[in-house]
């Protein structure tokens, strides 16, 4: 099976776009469209609380893009930069939803999906306690985070997450989430 990213991020990009871009992922990349994105939500956005909450998850959604995206092997015969991203802000209706996909090392996949499913099933008090207890122990990852990200997005849209793995060759898949705000 082969997953055709183009087609993908041609079905990513439905409906009211408000932002897309697929590429290399870079801090300096986050660090403009953040101002980019800070300038639209104050002409497309009047509710402050709305703003907020969707500012908020595109940063998180976009440091845990940038932190935990696997390096692609050579073997992509130059398609892929090695730092291969996508993210997509859309309004869907009343909604907005921010959606990032990167490739993850197919190892990776079992570890993340146990944690996404113990994330969404968790009440907002849970994953308020969950994020207390963590910041108390400091448990740095691999990576240097504490790994609060997840917990902080379902905390702030009620656990409206949404993911999906593509399976892209033997070694690599392509991992998606959505998060609705």
């Amino acid at each position: 099976m082969h997953f055709d990213i183009d087609q993908y991020y041609s079905r990513m990009n439905s409906g009211e776009v408000i932002l897309a871009y697929k590429g290399s992922i870079s801090s300096e990349l986050i660090t403009n469209v953040l101002e980019v994105i800070d300038a639209k939500l104050e002409d497309l956005i009047i509710r402050k609380s709305i703003k907020k909450k969707l500012y908020n998850v595109l940063v998180e959604s976009l440091q845990n893009l940038y932190h935990h995206i696997d390096d692609l092997p050579d073997s992509t015969n130059g398609k892929f930069d090695v730092h291969f991203g996508i993210f997509v802000i859309t309004k869907e209706g009343e909604r907005y939803k921010v959606s990032t996909g990167n490739f993850i090392r197919n190892d990776k996949i079992q570890p993340l999906q146990d944690r996404l499913e113990r994330v969404m099933s968790m009440s907002k008090e849970e994953l308020k306690n969950l994020y207390k207890q963590i910041l108390n122990n400091q448990d740095f990852t691999k990576k240097g985070g504490v790994g609060l990200g997840l917990i902080d997005m379902a905390k702030r849209t009620d656990g409206q997450l949404d993911y999906q793995f593509r399976e892209y060759n033997e070694d690599y898949s392509f991992f998606n989430l959505d998060i609705y705000v």
